[in-house]
């Protein structure tokens, strides 16, 4: 089985010369591509001349976290896939367990390992910790990780698990399932894009899991600040588009009702503190989700339903 590790990069050529280094060190066995989203800095530079051994794959624009992978995958030959944020530094031997539970469990095909803080190393990191689920509303949660609040890790979560999805930050997927389902929704261009591909591929028959014998270190909010209005913005109106196309109709209308009483309490939270960007955010989010409803519904092919009986908000 070849694996290969494509890091997405858009104008952080700082993050490359910081991380690749224990990429590099740790993954002798991977082949590594750096798929630059049209960066203005010197990262291109920096990748050719301190980096010779990683393949660029240049592209013209920004095309988002979606549309970038969907485009740089095309010029990537292996069997498994590792997306790689630019801000993981990973750790020694962090590639096998990952591979050997791949080769054995053909059922898989999608896998992340626990992701740990780098700014407090014996706490998991929000963005997937060590594997996600969905609650009773849509709202996204992990093993490690509930609302805000991560956990420090004491050896929980170091079984392997089936989830609900893997973590875009580190998300191992097998090629050939990722080439079947059309990759990642370039209209979501970033945030969510990782649920609605693990959903997608959950209802055509595929597994996602957790390996807890892996673990990588993730520094966060590269991108954007997690309180940034556009973070808001895209979160919901991904999260409803994913729910559209992936949930069956009596969850799908729930997820609505529950989604739209939570969204316009933030809207009377954000306005009593005087953050007018965020509701603004919120009122494009549904703008923009109403506009693409129909052609997220006429995309409902095979549908599960996910969601689980607990919620990020109240604990049952």
């Amino acid at each position: 089985m070849t694996v290969a590790i494509a890091i997405l990069n858009y104008n952080g050529a700082k993050l490359l010369e910081q991380f690749l280094p224990s990429v590099l060190e740790h993954s002798t066995n991977a082949k590594v591509y750096a798929i630059d989203n049209g960066s203005t800095d010197n990262s291109l530079e920096i990748l050719a001349t301190r980096f010779p051994t990683v393949t660029a794959i240049p592209l013209h624009e920004n095309a988002g976290y979606a549309g970038g992978y969907n485009k740089g995958l095309h010029e990537i030959d292996a069997n498994v896939v590792c997306l790689l944020n630019s801000d993981i530094k990973v750790t020694p031997h962090w590639l096998l367990p990952i591979t050997v539970f791949l080769e054995t469990h053909p059922e898989v095909a999608i896998v992340q390992p626990k992701i740990k803080d780098l700014a407090k190393p014996d706490h998991f990191e929000y963005a997937g910790a060590a594997g996600g689920y969905l609650d009773v509303m849509g709202l996204p949660y992990c093993r490690g990780r509930m609302g805000r609040t991560c956990e420090k890790d004491i050896g929980q979560y170091d079984n392997n698990a089936q989830i609900t999805w893997a973590s875009g930050a580190c998300l191992f997927v097998r090629k050939s399932v990722f080439n079947a389902l059309g990759g990642f929704d370039a209209s979501f261009f970033m945030h969510f894009e990782e649920i609605d591909l693990c959903l997608r591929a959950q209802a055509k028959g595929h597994q996602v899991w957790a390996v807890g014998n892996s673990e990588v270190y993730h520094k966060g909010a590269a991108s954007l600040a997690k309180q940034h209005p556009k973070k808001l913005y895209y979160n919901i109106r991904n999260s409803l588009l994913t729910y559209t196309k992936t949930l069956p109709i009596a969850p799908m209308l729930w997820v609505y009702v529950s989604r739209l009483a939570l969204d316009t309490t933030l809207v009377m939270y954000f306005m009593v503190q005087c953050k007018f960007d965020h509701v603004r955010a919120i009122a494009n989010a549904y703008n923009a989700f109403f506009k693409r409803f129909q052609r997220a519904f006429s995309r409902r092919k095979d549908t599960l339903n996910r969601l689980r009986l607990r919620s990020v908000l109240i604990r049952f």
